[in-house]
């Protein structure tokens, strides 16, 4: 067994949460002494019981909340490329069961048995967020094992976001392999989006709402159609896809927006798809003040509440959202909502944005709840992995 520090859970910690499949470790729950925090971040270890006993291979971090981090329950495991290899093929395998092409998330972090990694597939690229200390000190295993497994030419690094910082990380990003020649087109749900690889939100585009992309479509049939914070065009170019008259993308970057216009191009359907720039907040505003009204309005902003500490400003700003575009949705017409934010749960959005809704003097009947696509599995002791929540409603008065 490779010699590998150890830490230990507090007598008052829970281990049967670790043995249960929990897969963070707080650093309350740890003992911390000064060789623990010693300890180098992304540093592999193992974890034991109060008793000594061992529990599983963790990668600490005493610079972060999330001490230590579960990457695997055998606590003799050797993590170099073959261990790579492993979680890579197992994560291929059920994507290639689900999708005919390679466009898809391929690594959701601890549900994929990669704590804090996330990689997205783009054809023969993939975006990879190292956002975890241990894994951005074995990136180099990491790559090379990814670019075996599935062969891509291409591999980005994208440094953004807030989980970096936290972990002590800088924000750098790089293409690690390969080049990136400009965005790049993306099949799904019969349009064509263009992702930015290097310089867009997040990895370049946004997976996870693909089957609430499909289930909004559905409900634009040959109707208009609102897009707020609309991104590359996410609803509304699926709604245009499957047969709506008309679409209007709203969103306050410019780069955006011009994918969006050229990924309708791309899919041909330019010539009922519009733009605006603008704050979102005003923009709804302003359209209702011009009388606009639209049969399928869909709002999908950024977490407005990240975290426990910005719950109850998220979930007024859900309200909100939900308030100004109540008026702007036609009689028997819909109005999808959504939330990317783990701190608000599925009943508060939920009780957030009927608020709102009736704020507006709407009658609503939900008709579906949705949620990330089976590319973003959840995993079953981690209630973060379920962050997205969709709802539909059809405004009945």
């Amino acid at each position: 067994m490779e010699e590998l520090p150890t830490v230990r859970l507090r007598p008052s910690a829970d281990a049967r949460a670790v043995r249960h499949g929990a897969p963070w470790i707080y650093d309350t729950d740890l003992v911390t002494d000064r060789r623990t925090r010693s300890i180098a971040p992304g540093t592999l270890a193992r974890l034991e019981d109060a008793e000594r006993r061992p529990l599983a291979l963790v990668a600490v971090n005493p610079k972060s909340r999330i001490m230590c981090r579960v990457i695997d329950r055998d606590p003799a495991a050797t993590v170099g490329r073959a261990w790579f290899i492993r979680r890579f093929a197992s994560a291929l395998a059920l994507r290639e069961r689900l999708f005919d092409s390679p466009f898809y998330r391929l690594i959701h972090a601890e549900a994929d048995g990669l704590p804090g990694v996330i990689v997205d597939r783009f054809g023969d690229a993939a975006v990879v967020q190292p956002n975890a200390a241990w894994a951005e000190a074995r990136l180099d295993a990491l790559v090379s094992a990814l670019v075996e497994v599935t062969g891509v030419g291409t591999v980005v690094k994208n440094a953004g976001g807030r989980a970096r910082a936290s972990e002590g990380l800088d924000d750098v990003g790089a293409v690690l392999l390969g080049e990136v020649a400009g965005p790049v087109p993306v099949p799904m749900n019969g349009a064509t989006y263009l992702a930015d690889l290097t310089g867009g939100q997040k990895t370049g585009l946004y997976f996870d709402q693909r089957p609430n992309h499909a289930f909004a479509a559905r409900l634009a049939r040959g109707g208009s159609v609102l897009d707020v914070f609309s991104h590359v065009g996410g609803f509304s170019l699926a709604a245009l896809a499957a047969g709506a008259g008309r679409a209007l993308a709203v969103d306050g970057s410019a780069a955006a927006l011009d994918l969006a216009a050229r990924g309708a191009e791309a899919s041909g359907v330019a010539e009922r798809f519009e733009t605006r720039r603008g704050d979102a907040f005003d923009t709804l505003a302003a359209l209702t003040e011009e009388g606009a009204r639209f049969d399928c309005v869909v709002c999908d902003p950024p977490a407005f509440a990240p975290a426990k500490p910005a719950l109850q400003a998220g979930l007024r700003a859900y309200e909100r959202v939900a308030k100004l575009a109540g008026p702007l949705v036609a009689p028997g017409g819909f109005l999808g909502l959504c939330s990317c934010s783990h701190a608000a749960d599925l009943d508060k959005f939920r009780a957030a944005s009927l608020r709102g809704v009736g704020r507006a003097g709407r009658h609503a009947q939900i008709i579906h709840t949705g949620f990330a696509g089976p590319d973003h599995p959840l995993h079953p002791a981690l209630a973060e992995s379920g962050y997205l929540k969709v709802l539909f409603l059809r405004l009945v008065d």
